[in-house]
Formats: C-alpha cells, structure tokens, sequence
C-alpha cells in the first residue's frame, strides 16, 4: 500500500541523491494568478523521474540486484533507471520506442544502460520488456504503475509544502500518472484544500477518458509532441489513485505546449521538453481555474531535442501572433513591393522572408501573388497592418 510514510522514506533514501529543485516565481505566466515553477527540468538527468527509479531499486533485495533491471520508457524513465542502476552498481536493459528523440536515447547508454530499440510507442516498448524480463528473470521498473515509483514521485509533494505551505493549487503533467498519483496523495493527506490538477496532451487522452468514463481507457494512437506523456493506457494504481485524489485533469494542444515553451525560455531562461510544458500551458490558457491563487505548475523535464526545438518555436511564435504569413494579390508593375513594404515597416512589423509568384493559373495575366513572413508583437499588431495594408488598396488573399 501507498503510505505517507512511505514518501516521506523515499525522500529520506533520496536526499543525497537527488537535489530538491528550486520553487521559482513566474508573475507573466497568468497575470490573475500567483504563479510558481517547480523547476525538475534542472533535476539530475533532466527530469523528475530518477527519484520514483532510484527509490524503487533503493528497494530490492541483494537476489533481485544481482538479476539487474529492466525497464522502458520513452525517455526520461529510461535515464532514471539507468543512472539508479549504475549507482547501486547493478546492470540495466532499456526499452524505448524508436521514435524518442535521439538525445534521450544517446543520454541513456551515457548512464550506462544497455538500450533495445522498440518500433512503435510506448506501449510497444512495454510489450517487449515484459518478455524480456521473463527470459532474464530481471526486475521490471515501472515508469508509473508501482508504488515504490510513485512514493519516489510523491517526494515533490513534500517539497513543494516546505517550499509554499499555503499553495492553493498545484498543476500537474499526466502520462501514465506516475508523477500526478505521488505529488497529489502527499499533498491531499497533509494539505487537503490543496486543488491538484493534472494536464494531458489533446493527442493523448487517455487519463482524461478514464476519468470521465470511470473506467481504465485504452487509447488506439497517441499523436503529441509531448513524447514523455503518450501514453495509451493509465496505470491500474495510478487510475485508482487519479479517482480518489485529484481534483481535475484537462487537455492542452500541440500549439499550446509550443506557446507554453517558448514563454518558459522567454520569459524565465527555462527549456522545458513538451511533456515539462503541459502545466505552463494550462496555466497561460485558463484550463483550469486559478485566479486569484498560489499555483505551482510543476515543469517535470527538460530533454527536449534540439532538432526540433526551433519547430517547436516556430509553432509558438504562431500561436502567439509573434509571426505571420500573408497573401496580397498585386498587379504587377513596379512600386508595388515597395509600398507594402512601406506600410508594414511604419506599422513596426519586421519582414523576414517574401515569395513573388507571377505563374498561379487563377491570376489574372498581368497580376502576381505576394508572401510575406514577418516578425509581429502579437495579433493585435497582426491585424493592424492587414487593415492599413486593405485600407491602402491591397487586396488580402
């Protein structure tokens, strides 16, 4: 069973492992709100999921180390249980989907793991360590449905009371509900009027269905950026622990979580991976309700790609109306360019690239379409040089 005094002996097998991370303010995140980051993106291996893995391996008996462990995990997990491992000097087997970002892959073997690439997601890993363990007889290290793993997790609810006692909410990244399963039984037994809310990627629903539907969901496919939360299937304790104590789990979306990281570096020098970005984002777009209160939103990772970090940005600058791409339809005589060109600079808007296309077959012979990408401050600016380029006789495709 899950017990209080289990976390709190997890945090006491932790202390010299880990380093409680840094409860920092972030005013321009929700300006109707006290908000705080829980900052496990500068956790050692880069994400909050070495304390529930070394905590459980913390726990095996001398046979079971002797045997090593096996795991999978679509990243993070995977650091974890290698770094827990090669600390209690025992041997590690990694499964991880082929389609986790090469960074983490590469930052596994650096712990010392030995890594088996599993096509699919997740859950195709899972399958493939389940028989791996039974030909091995190694102990299985579950990222989340394990008790030792979330008493592990539940040491961020510790932290978090001793940071800020009197937090009125704490939101959140869900997968499998390893992490939200941990912080919200710590927090609800010593702080009950404590709200805790989870958040999911829209392409990965499944906590979010099980919940609704009170009952464990299984998703067909998973399609987010958030690779560390696709998950098709809750935990069977984490479901259960989900019904009893968390208040609310709610969805964000792709172009969400790319908002929600490009303000974390903006505004706070912070790079969170898509997973570790789930709670800004509910924060930034009112998910759920936090006006007027103390909320930590609980960025969980950092090892995010870097090759598809400007993506990512790209995709945020969008979202935030800080880019945008229009089509003017243009006789084509000079003067033209310059013109627009005109209106846009004396409206502060930044060309960055233009397209002159002159061969689409629905134009007129004598006329051109122009692309222009520029740099905006946001979709007030936006339509500000739409309305300016209309009322000087360009026509807006």
């Amino acid at each position: 069973m899950l017990t209080l005094d289990k976390i709190y002996h997890a945090s006491y097998v932790l202390k010299d492992v880990i380093r409680p991370t840094d409860l920092i303010a972030a005013p321009n995140i929700n300006p109707e709100a006290q908000v705080y980051l829980k900052t496990e993106n500068l956790q050692i291996t880069g994400s909050f999921k070495v304390r529930g893995a070394y905590y459980k391996i913390s726990q095996l008996t001398d046979e079971e180390k002797a045997k090593g462990v096996i795991a999978c995990s679509a990243g993070n997990h995977a650091q974890g249980v290698a770094l827990a491992a090669a600390k209690n000097g025992i041997k590690s087997v990694i499964c991880i989907p082929d389609s986790a970002p090469i960074s983490k892959v590469e930052a596994t073997k650096r712990y010392g793991a030995e890594v088996c690439l599993v096509e699919g997601v997740y859950d195709d890993a899972h399958n493939r360590a389940v028989q791996l363990q039974e030909e091995t007889g190694a102990t299985f290290i579950h990222p989340f449905d394990d008790e030792d793993v979330i008493a592990g997790q539940g040491t961020i609810g510790l932290e978090l009371l001793n940071q800020l006692p009197d937090l009125d909410a704490v939101i959140v990244p869900v997968g499998g509900g390893g992490l939200i399963s941990g912080v919200a039984y710590a927090i609800k037994k010593l702080n009950p009027n404590c709200k805790v809310y989870g958040v999911q990627a829209s392409g990965a629903p499944s906590m979010v269905n099980s919940l609704r539907d009170h009952k464990q969901e299984s998703l067909s496919s998973v399609s987010t950026i958030a690779d560390g939360i696709a998950v098709k299937t809750p935990g069977d304790l984490t479901y259960e622990i989900c019904s009893e104590y968390v208040d609310e789990v709610v969805t964000v979306t792709d172009d969400e979580i790319s908002t929600a990281i490009l303000t974390l570096i903006e505004q706070q020098k912070l790079i969170a991976e898509g997973a570790g970005a789930v709670a800004v984002a509910a924060a930034l777009f009112n998910k759920v309700d936090i006006k007027g209160k103390k909320v930590v939103c609980l960025v969980s990772g950092g090892n995010i790609d870097v090759t598809i970090l400007s993506r990512v940005i790209n995709r945020g600058l969008l979202k935030a109306g800080r880019s945008a791409d229009i089509t003017i339809a243009l006789m084509d005589k000079p003067g033209q360019l310059k013109g627009v060109s005109q209106i846009i600079a004396e409206l502060g808007g930044n060309v960055v690239a233009i397209h002159h296309d002159r061969a689409d077959e629905s134009m007129d012979i004598n006329a051109c379409y122009l692309h222009i990408v520029m740099e905006t401050r946001d979709y007030a600016h936006i339509e500000q040089i739409k309305s300016a380029l209309t009322a000087a006789g360009y026509q807006i495709v």
